[in-house]
């Protein structure tokens, strides 16, 4: 450390830089980080050095902006280089010229920290980093807090497998502290590749607070908590029933566990067997009863389980059994057991025989049922799966091969009564495939009855409010009938259970660490602590309980006089999936609540799940997963084959995946972006239980960009060389209705943006963003004034008004749209033209357009223009009807409306060149329009003419082009007239489909009375 200490005051001497310090670690000295800080303290140096000439001398981190736009968009070349300029600038920090009273502090879920990119975190990052940038550009103080779980199950898998693939052998080879040095090793190798993945993303996390929830201090607070708990008598060590993987040889959590819908019978590969075992059968056999003729027929669908039950059961009014309560039947396979018969309203008469067998030792209703009833616990299974070996007949065999052999014993026997197909929800350890199974464990748990009260009362209060309401609902009933936490799992990594035991004695103490349970336990004893060698549990806890200490623990709980536990906890949101609303959210308000006595935050963003376009649920076995960087930088189908090929599917599924994704992605997935991936997430209702992803979605928004780009460009090459921004924008009275128009929507823009990110409406600001852009700023505003900007003659007041009024939009757009698509944003915002005092360094830190500062929402204007719109389409559609789109022939418009008629001479320059027209006339209605026009009704009191004789109409040739289309779809009505009839005249077909063919019909009819009211123009046109 002092080594350290001494590096960084060398270079605080010669090169006056102070190096920031990571605020949850010791200062360290990073080489990188002083050659950062030491370029922009010499930002006009342009040598360059290289690493052959032993010194790096960097001229500049910033991207130079000097250069021309490029003639597209080319995202790859836009989004590099910007990431590392604003964490180098201390952007993402909180600033200390921010807001004091206005603080926005949240905590990016962890994701675990040997797992890559998938659509759920990008959905996660990209939500949070655009409310994170709009806080940050209202000038709040924001601190993003970024981190990764060490995923206890999920590591511990993944290594264990790679010690078995690589060497041969198992944890059990190495022992713990061998098993865990791998881990680490593991970890260190690829533990920054998520995070370097969310950088490529642009999330503007903090990354100077940083954590992993096996850092020291974490860890630390975890112990804490744990012993706080225990000494409240919340935290007990109990036997009950609880999920377990053999695989694993662990308990697992409720979220660990997928529950599979099995329709019909089904071959799965389950870890440890090499054939395939078949699921989705219903097994029927027979318990003779004790002194009688007479059997008791049941069903099950684990039929190994029989080996274990203890009795069984009938519901007390069915009378088929009622003269059998309180007799025995004998097991078949171990004749000297005599099980029970019990009575218990449980039973459904209806279903099978009435009769059901039951096994407390694994299943969790049996196991209810055998606690009120006083039955006797039968465990049959080893951690490893395997059936123990004093197990008559199947003693030492897998619990898959034991099912057939107890199926052949009881066939041998007599009392094998079949099997059917029976629909079934398997459980299934979502780390490494096995086939979970209920087993009565002793395990740690925590009483949570008193804190899921409390948690629910917060949300009754209104103190903690969850977005969208509906969850609210599902919240109270889960916390209502809650169970005790299982904490402990039978692993090597993760936080070791602080619990110890004293050697000759047995006494247990729980402490922080190890010395103070010599301490205490030599308080008992009276012994002298060093001579006390204390044994510690050997579980470790469930990963969910330290991830449930973050909103406090990050910030320095449970030490509560550190700055950043003062200012950041608790925090305003938090945003997250609604898949884990109990296994995270609910333990989280728990544990605060017990721990703290605080809400860890007010609010609570929930989002739906990410599904592929057609609604499925993203599975590899599908081939349906996206990568999101596969969505940035584009990838082929052969390589997304590849991809498969290398994974661990089963090959028949790996062909299906394979079809799945020719379907889906018949040319690959185009490179489209961070910024656009970042858009189209934040386009869907992210509120939805479900999100459907369509990757031409992405594709769309890619094109936006590129739209964003031209006109971007269009509009710097109109701002004259002289041109310099007001500091604030103000009339000039130069300005036209158009102008006064595109003013008015950019104040709807405006305050759109504002009302939705409050409302966490993402949808509904990105819609407004390309609803300003497309439709009125770059469809309407910019080709209503080119003819002003291209031409000399025009007044040059005017033209003068229009480039504010250019920069004025483009400005607030890209502030509005920067916490969407950051880099594009940035990348323009350092090309428009402004005043150095006038302008923020990045638009990371640029204030967010604010409604107040935009006073030109206009109704009249509004209404003016949306009839100015409409006779335009209709003028296009008639140049399109009769293909004359190239002719700027005169344009009649018939109204006595005082309104039309002023809203028509007051945009005069926008209607005729966005209608392509070259001249306007208005007429009365008592005024004849001239022959050889087209006519249409745009609304009551509403006509317009355009001119056809005379332009570029080649009358013949447009007579019999629109005849061969009337003949076309006169062919086209009877064919699907005539197959109406047979289907009527049968009396079969769908009704649907007879519906459809109808409408094709009105369609049809609708399109030829166009096509003759066009004929019948045309004929006058031609006689005259």
């Amino acid at each position: 450390m002092a080594a350290t200490w001494s590096k960084v005051s060398t270079l605080h001497r010669l090169f006056g830089i102070n190096l920031r310090v990571c605020r949850r670690k010791h200062p360290i000295f990073s080489p990188r980080l002083f050659f950062h800080s030491y370029a922009l303290r010499n930002a006009h140096s342009t040598s360059v050095l290289t690493r052959n000439q032993g010194v790096c001398n960097f001229s500049s981190l910033k991207k130079d902006c000097s250069l021309t736009l490029g003639k597209a968009h080319e995202p790859l070349e836009v989004e590099k280089d910007w990431y590392d300029w604003w964490v180098q600038q201390g952007y993402f920090e909180p600033s200390e010229n921010a807001d004091p009273t206005e603080t926005f502090s949240i905590l990016l879920p962890p994701p675990n920290v040997t797992g890559t990119l998938h659509l759920g975190h990008a959905l996660t990052g990209a939500v949070q980093d655009a409310l994170v940038r709009w806080h940050r550009m209202k000038g709040h103080r924001v601190v993003w807090v970024p981190g990764t779980d060490h995923a206890g199950i999920g590591t511990h898998a993944v290594v264990e497998r790679k010690l078995w693939r690589e060497q041969g052998i198992t944890r059990h080879d190495l022992g713990r502290d061998e098993f865990v040095k791998e881990v680490l090793n593991w970890k260190n190798m690829h533990g920054d590749g998520i995070n370097n993945q969310m950088k490529t993303l642009g999330l503007s996390l903090d990354w100077s607070r940083q954590y992993f929830t096996m850092d020291e201090d974490l860890s630390k607070a975890v112990n804490e908590a744990f012993c706080r708990l225990y000494d409240k008598g919340l935290i007990y060590r109990d036997k009950r029933m609880i999920n377990w993987s053999s695989a694993l040889q662990s308990s697992l959590s409720d979220i660990e566990v997928d529950n599979i819908r099995i329709e019909q019978p089904t071959f799965l590969q389950v870890p440890g067997q090499k054939e395939r075992v078949e699921f989705g059968l219903l097994s029927s056999f027979a318990y003779p009863v004790e002194n009688s003729e007479e059997t008791i027929v049941v069903s099950t669908t684990r039929l190994e389980t029989m080996l274990a039950d203890t009795a069984v059961a009938v519901h007390p009014n069915d009378p088929r059994y009622a003269h059998l309560v309180g007799q025995q039947v004998i097991h078949p396979l171990d004749k000297g057991r005599l099980l029970p018969v019990i009575a218990d309203d449980f039973v459904d008469m209806s279903f099978g025989t009435g009769a059901v067998k039951i096994t407390p030792g694994h299943d969790h209703t049996d196991y209810e049922v055998g606690c009120r009833h006083n039955l006797p616990v039968i465990n049959m299974l080893a951690d490893d799966g395997t059936l123990l070996p004093h197990i008559p007949l199947v003693g030492g065999c897998h619990r898959f091969e034991a099912r057939a052999k107890v199926r052949e014993a009881l066939c041998l026997l007599g009392y094998y009564y079949g099997e059917k197909p029976h629909p079934i929800v398997l459980p299934v350890c979502s780390r490494s495939g096995d086939v979970v199974e209920p087993r009565l464990k002793s395990q740690w748990f925590l009483d949570c009855k008193n804190m899921a009260k409390a948690a629910s009362q917060a949300v009754s209060c209104g103190d903690l409010k969850i977005l969208p309401e509906y969850n609210t609902k599902i919240w109270h009933e889960w916390l209502l009938n809650t169970r005790d936490w299982c904490l402990s799992r039978q692993l090597w990594w993760g936080h070791r259970i602080p619990v110890y035991t004293h050697p000759d004695t047995g006494e247990i103490v729980c402490a922080v660490s190890e010395e103070e349970a010599r301490e205490k336990l030599a308080r008992k004893t009276g012994q002298n602590p060093e001579d006390i060698v204390v044994s510690q549990d050997e579980d470790v806890l469930d990963t969910w309980f330290s991830s449930s200490l973050l909103p406090f623990s990050v910030f320095g709980w449970p030490h509560k006089q550190t700055r950043d536990f003062g200012e950041f906890f608790p925090q305003q949101l938090l945003e997250t999936g609604q898949d884990i609303l109990f296994f995270w959210v609910a333990r989280m308000v728990m544990l605060s609540l017990e721990l703290t006595g605080k809400l860890p935050f007010c609010k609570v963003l929930l989002h739906g799940m990410m599904r592929d376009a057609h609604g499925r649920k993203m599975s590899k076995s599908l081939g349906n997963v996206i990568d999101p960087l596969d969505v940035i930088h584009g990838i082929s189908l052969q390589n997304l084959h590849k991809r498969l090929d290398e994974g661990n599917l089963d090959p028949s599924e790996v062909s299906v995946a394979k079809e799945g994704q020719k379907k889906d992605f018949p040319n690959g997935i185009p490179a489209c972006g961070s910024d656009a991936l970042r858009f189209t997430l934040c386009s869907y209702n992210i509120k939805n239980v479900d999100i459907n992803f369509d990757i031409s979605h992405a594709e769309s928004r890619k094109r936006f960009c590129n739209k964003i780009w031209q006109s971007f460009k269009f509009v710097e090459s109109k701002l004259q060389l002289d041109f310099s921004p007001r500091k604030s924008f103000k009339l000039s009275n130069f300005e036209d209705a158009t102008d006064l128009w595109i003013l008015n929507r950019l104040s709807h823009m405006v305050q759109a943006c504002d009302a939705h990110f409050q409302s966490y409406d993402l949808h509904l600001v990105t819609s407004s963003l390309q609803q300003f852009w497309y439709q009125e700023f770059c469809d309407v505003y910019l080709e209503a004034v080119k003819p002003v900007l291209a031409d000399p003659r025009e007044d040059r007041g005017h033209s003068k008004a229009v480039c504010h009024i250019l920069h004025l939009c483009t400005d607030t757009f890209l502030r509005a749209a920067a916490p969407f698509m950051p880099f594009l944003c940035e990348e323009l915002y350092q090309h428009l033209p402004a005043e150095k005092e006038q302008k923020a360094s990045s638009i990371c830190i640029s204030p967010y357009p604010q409604p107040e500062q935009y006073p030109w929402r206009n109704p009249a204007i509004d209404a003016s223009m949306d009839k100015v719109r409409s006779i335009i389409q209709h003028i296009l559609s008639q140049r399109k009807d009769y293909n004359i789109m190239g002719s700027k022939s005169t344009v009649y418009i018939q109204t006595d409306d005082p309104d039309v008629m002023a809203a028509v001479q007051d945009h005069r320059t926008c209607l005729l060149t966005l209608s392509r027209s070259g001249n306007l006339c208005l007429l009365s209605n008592s005024q004849t329009p001239p022959k050889g026009c087209s006519s249409v009704i745009v609304d009551t009191g509403i006509s317009v003419f355009v001119e056809l004789k005379g332009g570029t109409l080649d009358v013949a040739k447009e007579l019999e082009r629109l005849k061969k289309k009337k003949q076309k779809l006169e062919g086209n009505r009877q064919s699907l007239s005539l197959q109406l009839e047979k289907m009527v005249a049968k009396g079969k077909g769908e009704i649907s489909k007879a519906v459809q063919i109808r409408e094709k019909i009105k369609l049809i009819e609708l399109e030829e009375y166009k096509v003759w009211v066009k004929l019948d123009t045309l004929r006058r046109i031609k006689e005259s």
